[in-house]
């Protein structure tokens, strides 16, 4: 066919009754909708919020989350899970139907068990058996929600905190904050709905897919507040820019995007819009909010924060004001865990920054009346061997069997769920995998896991994949 064969066939194409009556938009139906548009709102109604709150399935138990992510997996056998007869090993090669049928990539099975490094007792009414290292979270037993059995498929940091996080170790799924935003929006439009803080050595292995949105629109992601100096990076105008420019400028730029999202309907430029007012609007709220200086000296002393430092205890501090300011879902990442040698100094240092705030953190919300429908989550990526590593003081990854601990939020206090054998390798009585606490967590939320989903690819993705399920004996 010749250019010019092919220039009369387009022309053709836009002389024909049926491309008239498509594309110009005078057919009947057309014709109606102007008309009566035309006769009922002068305006368009202005687009509803992607943060905006919406209905969960069911009525929830939590309307928010603070969880506390203790990235690079705490030993649970030094912490939770108390072994008298792993002591009695001590320096022994595990018996060898313990290892067998076992694979690991970095585990060597001719290690030597290593006995606890630290005492337990029992506390509260429940009954709850803690180490030594955990006197603050002692004193709040009775609060708490722990699970001894927990299971992970992943063995290594990354992939553990990534399936933790989004219920996958494949990068690019939305985190579990992320489904929570998502599903149920957020209670205040000048903050971000997903917050997150980090302290420890470093940040997370897995990086911000941690705490990232995947398939699901940029508004639904984590955003990383810091908890010193400025609350979010360039949040002040620069010098010569005044707030009534910054304002006609984000006038202008609303009105673009507004009329290209018009268009194309992509629901990124609605992120766009809504990232640039909430900015805005941020700008007035945030600085306020992140100034802990103005707490009473005795709420500080709990938690042993101090104004103008950032550490872990300031984070918790924090969370319990951003929660109480309706944002829905605040993750704080405590990246220091990872003791494959340095085990009982490390395991001190650690606890000693983190007991206390947690400890407090809980305390607080109760006081405030907002335990009750927020939920608070203690845990890592997985556990650490009862072998020993690093000579004589350390322990290696372990995905067969950890430990986590629950308050509020409908999960039923002062219980502890879930036994191990005798090493604390495997669990033995009521297995929790990642999935099924994610199926759970969700049902908390006012979810059914299975009916929470997006469609991607061709398929209905969830956070919870194909697997999970609830666990009812954590309900309250």
């Amino acid at each position: 066919m010749t250019l010019r064969h092919e220039l009369q066939a387009e022309y053709g194409r836009y002389l024909t009754r049926r491309w008239f009556f498509k594309d110009c938009g005078v057919g009947l139906a057309s014709i109606a909708a102007a008309d009566l548009v035309a006769r009922t709102a002068g305006a368009a109604p202005a687009p509803v919020s992607p943060l905006a709150q919406k209905r969960a399935h069911y009525p929830a138990k939590a309307k928010r989350v603070i969880y506390l992510f203790m990235g690079g997996a705490p030993s649970h056998l030094e912490l939770f899970d108390n072994k008298p007869e792993l002591a009695k090993w001590d320096g022994k090669l595990p018996p060898a139907d313990l290892l067998k049928g076992y694979r690991a990539a970095f585990i060597n099975p001719n290690s030597k068990l290593l006995g606890p490094k630290f005492k337990f007792a029992r506390h509260g009414q429940s009954g709850a058996e803690l180490s030594e290292l955990l006197p603050h979270t002692a004193k709040m037993a009775d609060d708490l929600t722990i699970v001894r059995s927990m299971k992970t498929d992943a063995f290594n940091h990354a992939p553990g905190q990534i399936l933790m996080s989004t219920g996958s170790q494949i990068f690019g799924r939305p985190s579990f904050g992320a489904w929570t935003l998502y599903g149920l929006g957020t209670e205040n439009q000048d903050l971000p709905g997903y917050v997150v803080m980090q302290s420890g050595q470093k940040g997370p292995s897995g990086g911000m897919s941690n705490f990232g949105c995947g398939f699901l629109p940029t508004v639904y992601q984590g955003v990383p507040f810091r908890s010193s100096g400025e609350p979010v990076l360039y949040l002040s105008n620069p010098e010569g820019v005044s707030d009534a420019t910054q304002r006609d400028t984000l006038d202008v730029l609303k009105q673009l995007n507004e009329e290209r999202l018009g268009v194309v309907g992509d629901p990124e430029i609605a992120s766009r819009i809504n990232s640039f007012e909430l900015a805005y609007r941020m700008q007035q709220t945030a600085p306020e909010l992140m100034d802990i200086s103005k707490e009473p000296k005795h709420i500080l002393d709990m938690y042993g924060a101090k104004p103008g430092e950032a550490s872990f205890a300031n984070n918790c501090l924090l969370a319990r004001r951003l929660i109480e300011s309706g944002v829905r879902f605040v993750q704080l990442f405590h990246e220091a865990w990872d003791h494959h040698g340095g085990l009982v100094k490390g395991l001190k240092d650690q606890c000693g920054l983190t007991d206390q705030p947690c400890a407090a953190l809980v305390q607080d919300l109760k006081q405030r009346g907002l335990l009750e429908d927020t939920l608070v989550i203690w845990g890592g990526e997985f556990g650490r061997t009862p072998m020993v590593q690093g000579g004589s003081d350390g322990r290696d990854h372990h995905p067969n069997c950890f430990s986590m601990w629950f308050a509020g939020g409908g999960m039923k206090p002062g219980i502890t769920l879930g036994q191990s054998d005798e090493f604390g390798f495997n669990v033995t009585e009521d297995p929790v995998h990642v999935h099924d606490l994610h199926a759970t967590l969700l049902h908390l939320l006012g979810f059914e896991h299975t009916k929470l989903a997006v469609k991607f690819q061709g398929l209905d993705m969830r956070l919870t994949n194909v697997h999970g399920e609830l666990v009812s004996k954590l309900l309250g």
